[in-house]
């Protein structure tokens, strides 16, 4: 899941080398928190949260699919 996120999040921001993506795995639940320039941080996000909430969603439904929960944090 996690090169899946990290390869989703790269193909968006100006600055790929630059985003840093963390997880956090406890049981059947990952937590993953990602940092990058604060420049890319609106085109994560989007326009009225758009973008953000739609890679929550795949990330969800990935999860899903192996029985799994996570979720995704941006650290600014």
């Amino acid at each position: 899941m996690k090169q899946f996120l990290e390869f989703v999040i790269r193909q968006l921001v100006e600055f790929p080398d630059e985003v840093m993506l963390s997880e956090i795995a406890n049981g059947k639940t990952f937590l993953f928190r990602l940092q990058m320039r604060q420049s890319d941080v609106g085109r994560i996000i989007g326009r009225n949260g758009q973008t953000i909430q739609a890679i929550r969603a795949l990330l969800s439904s990935s999860a899903a699919r192996h029985d799994q929960r996570a979720t995704l944090e941006i650290i600014e």
